[in-house]
């Protein structure tokens, strides 16, 4: 069963807000996220937390200016997903700003796995480099570092995953979930964090007078790549990286962004004068990181370095084909979890923590398939496909309620043989297994779920922000929203109130369109993927949405849930 829940709203928050300039309807938004201070509207560059506050980030800027000086190469290890090539993008074009020997790697997901492991630096030691740089990833990449190291490498971890019970022997550290760092926003993604490690490299190098007069490189410059990379990480939008998103958008908007990022919305037929957080997670991003999925990351990285435009559009439109074929795998894999779980019984404890598992499963589409079973079951889900030698590698997605990782901890504990490896955040983490453990690790996570899990909160909930007034339903509301940067943690909204069907006919054999009523006035809806017919008075959950066709906007709502009122 579906509860729809308003979300709880401080009239002091809607008070001193609209005191504050902000519309009645975005100060009932904000402050249903928890908005409270007019201080949170200011998303301008100058209210970002400064870089002095992320431990190792001044001591990271003071060994790259060191090799920068000595003329030292560097080499970045990069993750295989949209982070870790905006990331690796943002680094490169940095450090090559300020004359840096700089080139990059980015792990085979398949042959090489994740991180910056022995085998890794074996590669990476090819090219001969004095100092290696690890982004989105490295804090639980113990042996790789001591590889290195033995090897003579100075060594610069910046990431942001949850590290372990033992850090790396690394040179620096920078993670703003590391112990003791006191950075107040523990959701950077990984570009941000190296974002926050090249503006402390300017200050270092400024400070050495190290940079000539009137040559300081503008970072401004590379927003639209972490403002990608934050939003297609899923991380939490705080004040602090909604800054970081809106500041990208506003440059993507106003035209301002990198060849690369100008091809993608190409490609993906979107129209960056109206950028939105939107076509960065769910256009862009896919792409991107369809190159790590399926292919070799190398493609993402080089379309974001891209400096001549039909070079950076050529290689968006093989990230589109891998995209497209991304999505192809994506549906046979899903059809065949759908079978899988036709025997899913949600009373059954076992079914606390979903684990699945298909011979012949793309290892880079995993953890597409883990989140998709979790939006319709609502259920914490690990999806597992066949690496090398025996092993299996899984992709988790979770629910409000159960924090992934810290469960994947537990199993570690309770039987330290079943994983080979593990890391990851609450909602998301990846694991290695034996592909011979699989019953006992799918006993044992659903033990841990069914222990951890309030069942109160297997039972989906959508929060929306309650009912608006017809004449609140309108275009102008739907482009005031747009404006905004919403994303995990600052949801977009949704309302809910009850209308009237007017007319309902399926569109392309696959969609519901219907035109509603709302006190006295017609509204144009759609509901994606849906075929039943609809009663006469439903109550429906909805985006305003302005819908272009034909070079005319006009609103549509976007319904996300309805049943009979």
């Amino acid at each position: 069963m579906t509860t729809i829940t308003p979300r709880e709203i401080s009239p002091r928050a809607v008070s001193a807000l609209t005191a504050a300039g902000v519309s009645p309807l975005l100060a009932r938004l904000f402050a249903a996220r928890g908005m409270v201070s007019p201080a949170e509207l200011d998303l301008s560059f100058k209210a970002l937390l400064p870089p002095g506050l992320l431990t190792g980030a001044r001591e990271a800027a003071e060994l790259l200016a060191d090799a920068i000086e000595a003329g030292a190469r560097m080499v970045i290890v990069a993750d295989y997903d949209c982070d870790g090539a905006t990331a690796c993008a943002v680094g490169v074009r940095a450090l090559r700003a300020f004359g840096a020997d700089v080139h990059y790697l980015v792990p085979d997901r398949v042959n090489l796995g994740y991180g910056l492991t022995p085998p890794m630096v074996e590669l990476a030691a090819r090219l001969e480099p004095e100092v290696l740089i690890t982004v989105d990833n490295g804090i639980a990449s113990i042996e790789g570092i001591e590889e290195a190291r033995s090897r003579g490498m100075s060594t610069v971890i910046t990431d942001h995953h949850l590290p372990g019970e033992t850090l790396p022997d690394a040179d620096v550290i920078v993670n703003p979930n590391q112990p003791g760092c006191g950075f107040p926003d523990k959701s950077l993604a990984g570009v941000g964090v190296m974002f926050y490690v090249m503006l402390a490299l300017r200050a270092e190098l400024r400070e050495r007078g190290a940079i000539e007069g009137g040559r300081e490189p503008n970072f401004a410059s590379l927003l639209d790549l972490v403002a990608l990379g934050t939003v297609a990480d899923v991380v939490k939008l705080g004040h602090n990286n909604r800054i970081l998103v809106s500041q990208g958008l506003q440059r993507i908007r106003a035209g301002n962004m990198q060849p690369g990022i100008r091809a993608l919305f190409a490609v993906a037929g979107r129209d960056a004068a109206r950028a939105t957080a939107f076509d960065l997670g769910f256009a862009l991003g896919p792409r991107v990181n369809a190159a790590g999925r399926i292919a070799d990351m190398s493609l993402g990285v080089e379309c974001l370095l891209a400096d001549d435009a039909g070079q950076a559009l050529q290689l968006a439109r093989k990230l589109d084909d891998l995209n497209r074929e991304r999505r192809e795998i994506e549906l046979e894999m899903q059809e065949a979890a759908n079978r899988i779980l036709e025997a899913f019984n949600a009373d059954d404890d076992q079914y606390a923590g979903l684990t699945l598992f298909e011979p012949d499963w793309h290892p880079g589409v995993v953890g597409l398939v883990a989140s998709r079973v979790r939006e319709k079951l609502h259920r914490p889900t690990i999806a597992f496909a066949r690496g090398q030698d025996g092993e299996l590698k899984g992709s988790g997605r979770s629910i409000p309620g159960l924090h992934l990782r810290d469960a994947l901890e537990l199993v570690a504990r309770r039987d330290s043989d079943l994983m080979l490896r593990f890391g990851g955040h609450a909602m998301a983490a990846g694991l290695t297994i034996h592909e011979e453990k699989l019953p006992a690790f799918r006993a044992a996570f659903g033990e841990v779920a069914a222990s951890l899990i309030d069942p109160a909160d297997l039972q989906q909930r959508i929060d929306t922000d309650g009912p608006l007034d017809a004449a609140e339903i309108s275009l102008e509301a739907a482009r005031m929203i747009e404006r905004e940067v919403w994303g995990q943690g600052f949801p977009p909204p949704v309302f809910d109130n009850v209308f009237h069907v007017e007319r309902q006919r399926i569109l392309k054999d696959r969609h519901l369109k219907l035109e509603l009523s709302l006190g006295g006035t017609r509204f144009e809806a759609i509901c994606f993927n849906c075929t039943d017919p609809v009663p006469s008075i439903i109550r429906a959950v909805y985006r305003l949405n302005v819908n272009e066709y034909k070079g005319l906007s006009n609103l549509q709502l976007m319904l996300e849930h309805f049943g009979a009122a």
